[in-house]
């Protein structure tokens, strides 16, 4: 036969450890630590190489920007000292003086006055003006004026400091003007510094930085700009030399717009490492809650393996065809084959007793049409070694987690001891009956002498009467007769009662007949009513008009009305002559007959109801604990039920029900 391979069933490797999902979950937070330093550090990277870019073009421009202005004001001077030259040597030096001086005003916008001065400060020429382009105060003894003229001297263009005026600020360049080797003044030009940087930065440099002009002590003395640079933009200061004495030239670069596709993709990067740690944190839930999962699994696995391996109830799974699917530890040491001796096997199964392989097969093929009993049922299997034992099977259907039936699902239980005890029990039982009949023999023994006594004394008398009439001779047929029939009757009275004397103590089996409830009553009362008259009892019969017949054993009902009778009896011996009543009355309640025990005793005690019915359990300090026991039985047997209930006028009612339409 094929082996069919169950992968869930007996597999005994446990399931793989998780420490794999430490290590992932450990690389998987490394990595994106990783990835998040790496995008932080690219950026930095990209923004300081931004930086160092934007430094070094700053710089560049800010040495072509001073190198501009240094060449325009070296121009300028050159062509000053050519003018000083040419004043020297024209016939008419005014003419040439403006004609020149209107020139180069034109041509250099910062200019904004050009004076001709001889070697005292006096002014000989000026264009615009003749007034020198500041205030000279004398009594503080410093002529910047007179001091740049001494300097001129040398023979070199001599610049003067930055001043301020109402203005602006600038700056003066003096150059001095020699004839035939002697000093003969110097020409004077007067430079605005807001003029020079408004008119030599070209357009494109003041678009991208903002120029400043400060003295040595920090003061702005010129700039120009279109707006004020923040401060955290960079800055590059050159001195402005000439003219020089402090005056520093401070470019500062705006903040730059950026580069869009740059920032975009900066943006989108930052964007996608977001999006990229966000989806790694919602795997790390997933498999954090994945682990959760696998861990409460395993935790599942181990608590139902434990429970499968501490059950002593035998677990068998079958598909629909009836092939073994599963099999539980306990169904295999019940059965003595080993899982892959079973797993997947058809019908029939080497556990199935030959001697009731075609019943069992019936009920195999009664489950699989889905018509389990659920009250189980009982069969008879063989194990591996060929003993026999009885097992106990329920089978519930299989559903799978789609909720389709797969299989049949059955537990199994070993009721071999259980029957044996039964047996034993019942064995036990007979022998107690058969005691407890002995035991009833012996106490009517005195009562059964009494009762044959009153039929065998009319009988005597009876005959002597006849013996009489006989021997007188005065006697008529009728009176013979009428005497001999009393006789006759009182003769059958004294054989019913050695009958059941006999039926009673022998031992018999079960014999079910129909049987009127009514006259097994009689009987019983006619058995026991001597003993009760002579305990003071009276026993009262209440029996209905209509009733049904019964199948019952009626030998062993009277069993159990004498005991339940006798019982009464003996409980009311301590009562007042007058309550000494025992009442047996005879009912249908429904499908059932119904017959009540009522006494007027004491009544049972509460701690001694649930313990009255078990063997060998007695109220009596002579009593064996048995006849209540075998009284219940009896009546179980017929399929009925025996209990006790209180009377409310003080005493016990012991309460028999019998079905009626039992077949």
């Amino acid at each position: 036969m094929k082996q069919v391979h169950l992968p869930y069933q007996y597999d005994r490797r446990r399931p793989p450890p998780l420490r794999w999902s430490t290590w992932y979950l450990f690389a998987l937070k490394l990595a994106t630590g990783l990835l998040l330093i790496l995008l932080i550090a690219l950026l930095w990277l990209l923004h300081r190489n931004e930086i160092d870019e934007q430094r070094s073009a700053l710089i560049a421009d800010v040495l072509w920007l001073e190198q501009t202005l240094r060449f325009h004001l070296e121009g300028n001077a050159e062509q000053f000292q050519q003018l000083a030259l040419d004043l020297t040597r024209a016939g008419r030096p005014a003419e040439l003086f403006d004609l020149r001086a209107r020139h180069l005003l034109r041509n250099s916008p910062e200019l904004r006055q050009v004076l001709w001065l001889d070697a005292t400060a006096k002014v000989l020429h000026g264009m615009p003006t003749l007034t020198l382009p500041r205030v000279i105060d004398e009594a503080f003894g410093d002529n910047p004026v007179s001091r740049s003229l001494e300097l001129a001297r040398l023979g070199k263009p001599i610049y003067s400091d930055a001043f301020r005026t109402i203005e602006a600020a600038q700056f003066e360049v003096y150059v001095p003007i020699f004839a035939d080797g002697a000093y003969r003044g110097a020409l004077l030009a007067v430079y605005s510094l807001n003029g020079l940087l408004k008119h030599q930065i070209p357009w494109w440099f003041a678009e991208r930085y903002q120029v400043r002009a400060v003295d040595g002590n920090g003061s702005l003395l010129a700039s120009k700009s279109r707006i004020d640079a923040s401060p955290t933009t960079l800055t590059h200061p050159i001195s402005l030399d000439p003219p020089g004495y402090g005056v520093t030239l401070q470019v500062t670069a705006y903040r730059s717009p950026g580069n869009l596709a740059q920032t975009l993709i900066a943006t989108l990067v930052i964007i996608l490492a977001a999006a990229v740690f966000w989806s790694l944190w919602a795997v790390r839930g997933l498999i954090q809650r994945r682990v959760s999962a696998e861990q409460a699994l395993r935790t599942e696995y181990a608590f139902r393996k434990a429970m499968e391996d501490s059950l002593m109830v035998g677990m068998r799974a079958r598909d629909l065809e009836g092939r073994v699917t599963y099999a539980n530890p306990s169904f295999l040491r019940m059965v003595g084959f080993s899982a892959e001796e079973l797993i997947g096997r058809a019908p029939p199964m080497p556990y199935w007793a030959p001697e009731e392989m075609e019943r069992t097969l019936q009920v195999h093929n009664h489950i699989l049409q889905g018509n389990a009993p659920h009250e189980g049922f009982e069969i008879r299997l063989m194990r591996k070694d060929g003993s026999r034992f009885d097992a106990l099977i329920y089978e519930a259907p299989l559903i799978d987690a789609d909720g389709r039936q797969t299989g049949w699902m059955g537990s199994i239980i070993d009721v071999t001891a259980r029957k044996q005890a039964e047996e034993v029990a019942r064995q036990q039982q007979e022998k107690l009956q058969v005691t407890a009949r002995l035991v009833t023999m012996g106490e009517m023994a005195s009562t059964l002498a009494h009762e044959l006594n009153q039929p065998l004394a009319a009988i005597t008398s009876y005959n002597a009467g006849c013996l009489n009439k006989l021997d007188s001779g005065n006697f008529n047929p009728l009176q013979i007769r009428e005497a001999l029939g009393k006789l006759a009757v009182q003769a059958q009275r004294a054989g019913q009662i050695i009958r059941r004397v006999h039926d009673f103590v022998r031992k018999s089996e079960p014999k079910l007949t129909p049987c009127d409830l009514a006259e097994v009553i009689d009987d019983s009362v006619g058995f026991i009513e001597a003993a009760a008259r002579n305990r003071g009892v009276r026993i009262v019969r209440e029996i209905q008009g209509m009733r049904p017949e019964l199948l019952a054993d009626p030998v062993m009902l009277e069993q159990v009305l004498l005991n339940l009778m006798r019982n009464g009896i003996e409980a009311m011996a301590g009562l007042p002559a007058e309550r000494r009543r025992l009442t047996v009355r005879l009912g249908q309640v429904d499908a059932q007959m119904e017959i009540r025990v009522i006494d007027r005793g004491p009544g049972i005690p509460p701690e001694a109801l649930e313990k009255l019915f078990t063997p060998l359990f007695s109220t009596k300090a002579d009593g064996m604990g048995m006849g209540l026991n075998i009284c219940r039985s009896i009546i179980e047997f017929h399929h009925g039920r025996l209990w006790v209930e209180a009377n409310p006028e003080g005493g016990s009612v012991f309460v028999i029900t019998l079905p009626i339409h039992r077949q």
